[in-house]
C-alpha cells in the first residue's frame, strides 16, 4: 500500500510561471503570501513571495491561481501523496479533559392562562417555536412566508434569541445546518422557489443528523410561479429533500391553530430523531387570520450530549456527512433507514371526521380540507356517508388508520392543489401496505386556484351515487 502524508501539503512557488496577480494573497486566510519586490529575469514579471510559518495546507492559494503550475503542493513526485479521509477519522478520537458529553436536559415551564389571539397562520407558526424554545431564526424573505419571520425579528431580541436575515436561502439553510448541530432550536420561513433553494443543505443535515425546522408555505409554480396557494410541494417533501437517501417528518395543517400546534411538535421531533422536519402549508393558510390558544406550558431547552457546541463538555463531538468510504457510507444509511422505520411506524397522524361508517371517504389537508369538510358536513345532513380522512402526516402517510377506513368504504376522492401529488402519497403508502383499494377518483386545481366547494359536492356526489341537487335540496331545508 503506498505511504499518504496524514497533513495537508503546503504550497510552494514556480516564480517563471506567476505573474504576480494576487489573487493568491487575497485567497490565503493565514496572510502567508505577500507581493514581490523583485523581477523575474525570465518574464520580468514580479512573483509574490511565501512565508509559510502560519500556513496550515488549506490549499485555497493553489485553487485560486490562475496559472496551472504557479502554485501546486510541495509534496514530490516520487514522494508520498495527500489523501482525503473522514474529518472525524483524520487525527483519531479527539482529546479532552472532560468526561463522556452527557444531556443537559431541558425542562416544561408552565405558562399562565391567556386569552385567545387572533393571528395569521404564519405568526401562529412563529409563536409555536417560541413555545417549543427556538430562540435561533435564519431565513430570507419570500412571499407569502415573510411574516413569520418578521415577527420573529421583532420578538427573538427580546428573549435573548438571534435573528439573521441571510444573504441567500442557500446561506439560510447552511446557518440552520451550523445552529442545530450545536443541538439548539433553530428554524426558518419560506417558500416554494426557496425551499427548494434549500434541498443540498437539507440533504447535507440528513446525513450528519442535524435537526431543523422548515416551515414551508408553497406557492403557485412551477418556476416563480406566483404568490397564491398551491400544493405542488408535496413531492418535493415526502420524496425529493435533497440528492440521496433522504427522509423527513412533513406536517400539514389546516388551521392557525394547527400552525401553532404542529409547529410545536416539529420541534420536539427534530431533537427526538435528529432530523429535519418540514411543516408545509398553503399560501391561503399562512395568510388566513384565526383564533389561536396558546398552550399551558413552554419548553426551556437544554443541550444534547452530541452537540457540536463548543465547550469543553462537548469537546469531543464531530459533526459531518461526509463517508468516504463505501462500506462506512452503506453502513450509514442502513442506520438511517432503520430510523425512518421507527418514524414511519410511531408517527403516522391523521385526523378522522365521520369515517367510522363512510361508505366514501374523501382525503385533504391543509386549506383544501376546509372546503372539503363542509362537503362532507353536507352530505351527512342529506343522509349520505362520507367522511374526510385529513392526514396530518404527509410522510409519513398514516396509511395504517387509512387501510381501516378503507376496509368499508366503496369509493376515495382526493382533493387537491396540485396534479395528483398526495393522491400519488396516498398510492405509493397504500401499494406497500397492501389490500384491496376501491376506486380512487379526484379534483385537481393548480396555479393557485384551490379546489371549489361546488366540484368537490359534485364529484362525491358522483362517487356516492347521489345527485347533487338532492343534498343541496336537503341542505336548504
Amino acid at each position: 500500500m503506498p505511504q499518504t502524508l496524514r497533513e495537508k501539503p503546503k504550497p510552494f512557488l514556480l516564480p517563471e510561471f506567476c505573474k504576480g496577480c494576487g489573487r493568491c494573497i487575497g485567497a490565503c486566510p493565514k496572510h502567508c503570501i505577500t507581493a514581490g519586490t523583485e523581477i523575474n529575469p525570465r518574464t520580468g514579471l514580479v512573483p509574490v513571495v511565501l512565508s509559510l510559518e502560519a500556513c496550515n495546507g488549506c490549499g485555497l492559494c493553489i485553487d485560486a491561481c490562475p496559472e496551472p503550475y504557479g502554485l501546486a503542493p510541495q509534496a514530490a513526485p516520487d514522494g508520498p501523496g495527500f489523501e482525503l479521509e473522514d474529518p472525524s477519522k483524520l487525527f483519531g478520537r479527539r482529546h479532552s479533559a472532560a468526561p463522556e458529553p452527557v444531556d443537559i436536559p431541558g425542562e416544561w415551564i408552565p405558562l399562565p392562562e391567556t386569552e385567545p389571539l387572533v393571528i395569521k397562520g404564519n405568526y401562529a407558526a412563529a409563536v409555536g417555536a417560541l413555545v417549543a424554545g427556538c430562540r435561533h431564526f435564519f431565513g430570507y424573505p419570500i412571499t407569502p412566508s415573510t411574516e413569520g419571520a418578521e415577527l420573529m425579528a421583532r420578538l427573538l431580541p427580546k428573549l435573548d434569541g438571534v435573528f439573521l436575515q441571510a444573504v441567500s436561502e442557500v446561506a439560510t439553510v447552511n446557518h440552520i445546518y451550523g445552529c442545530g448541530g450545536a443541538g439548539l432550536s433553530c428554524m426558518t420561513f419560506t417558500s416554494s422557489p426557496g425551499f427548494s433553494l434549500m434541498l443540498e443543505g437539507i440533504s447535507y443535515m440528513i446525513g450528519s443528523e442535524v435537526p431543523g425546522v422548515f416551515v414551508n408555505i408553497m406557492r403557485g409554480g412551477p418556476g416563480l410561479g406566483n404568490i397564491a396557494p398551491e400544493q405542488a410541494d408535496i413531492k418535493l417533501a415526502c420524496r425529493g429533500l435533497g440528492h440521496g437517501n433522504t427522509h423527513a417528518i412533513v406536517l400539514a395543517p389546516s388551521t392557525p391553530q394547527e400552525m401553532l400546534d404542529l409547529s410545536v411538535l416539529a420541534f420536539e421531533l427534530s431533537l427526538r430523531y435528529r432530523n429535519p422536519v418540514v411543516v408545509l402549508s398553503d399560501g391561503y393558510l399562512g395568510q388566513m387570520t384565526g383564533k389561536v390558544r396558546l398552550p399551558r406550558r413552554m419548553w426551556k431547552p437544554g443541550i444534547p450530549a452530541w452537540g457540536v457546541y463548543g465547550d469543553l463538555n462537548h469537546r469531543r463531538n464531530v459533526m459531518s456527512s461526509i463517508e468516504l468510504s463505501e462500506l462506512d457510507l452503506e453502513a450509514h444509511n442502513v442506520r438511517l433507514n432503520s430510523k425512518y422505520a421507527r418514524i414511519a411506524a410511531a408517527e403516522q397522524r391523521v385526523d378522522l371526521f365521520h369515517c367510522g361508517d363512510a361508505d366514501v371517504v374523501v382525503v385533504a389537508c391543509n386549506t383544501p380540507s376546509r372546503m372539503a369538510k363542509k362537503v362532507v358536513q353536507e352530505m351527512r345532513h342529506a343522509g349520505v356517508n362520507v367522511g374526510l380522512f385529513r392526514p396530518l402526516t404527509l410522510w409519513p402517510f398514516p396509511v395504517d388508520a387509512l387501510k381501516t377506513v378503507l376496509a368499508r368504504a366503496k369509493a376515495v376522492v382526493v382533493v387537491e392543489a396540485s396534479n395528483g401529488q398526495l393522491e400519488d402519497e396516498m398510492r405509493l403508502a397504500l401499494s406497500h401496505a397492501g389490500g384491496p383499494v376501491p376506486p380512487i377518483t379526484h379534483v385537481r386545481r393548480f396555479g393557485g386556484m384551490l379546489p371549489q366547494h361546488d366540484d368537490i359536492l359534485a364529484r362525491v356526489a358522483a362517487a356516492a351515487g347521489v345527485a347533487p341537487a338532492r343534498v343541496a335540496l336537503e341542505v336548504s331545508r
